[in-house]
């Protein structure tokens, strides 16, 4: 694991060793589905050569953290969260700064990330941050797994 922000927090490229408590961080806030395993999330995550998990860490343990990709064209952002105890000390926003900061390096122009258009107190962060809507339909399908 190496560490490669320092915007007043150390953010760290995670690895799977901390799965556990990112997800239990991901989970209380709330960020999990029953229909995305976000175990297997971050192993793709960590897994890949252009995606990553970004981590606050404060005395060995995760207090923040952040899911960004790059698809050749844009960068993405998953998965923010930061621990209920953490929270209004700008440590969001100080992690989205990350995010960018990782998703300029790995050569994507434009950044991107979906909210759930019923979570206006999110929706408001990151409009506060520079973001707005960009009236784009996201349309899904489930494809089965390669055996």
């Amino acid at each position: 694991m190496r560490s490669i922000y320092a915007v007043g927090v150390n953010f760290e490229e995670l690895d799977e060793s901390f799965i556990d408590e990112t997800v239990a961080l991901w989970r209380e806030a709330e960020l999990t589905r029953p229909w995305n395993d976000p175990y297997e999330d971050f192993r793709r995550a960590v897994g890949g050569d252009t995606s990553a998990v970004l981590g606050a860490l404060e005395a060995g343990g995760i207090v923040a953290s952040v899911m960004v990709g790059v698809d050749g064209h844009r960068g993405w952002v998953y998965y923010l969260a930061v621990a209920n105890d953490y929270r209004r000390r700008g440590l969001g926003t100080q992690l989205m700064h990350a995010a960018e900061s990782w998703i300029a390096q790995h050569g994507a122009p434009k950044i991107q990330l979906m909210v759930r258009e019923t979570n206006l107190q999110v929706v408001e962060f990151y409009e506060k941050l520079g973001y707005e809507n960009a009236h784009t339909l996201v349309l899904g399908r489930w494809i089965e797994a390669p055996s």
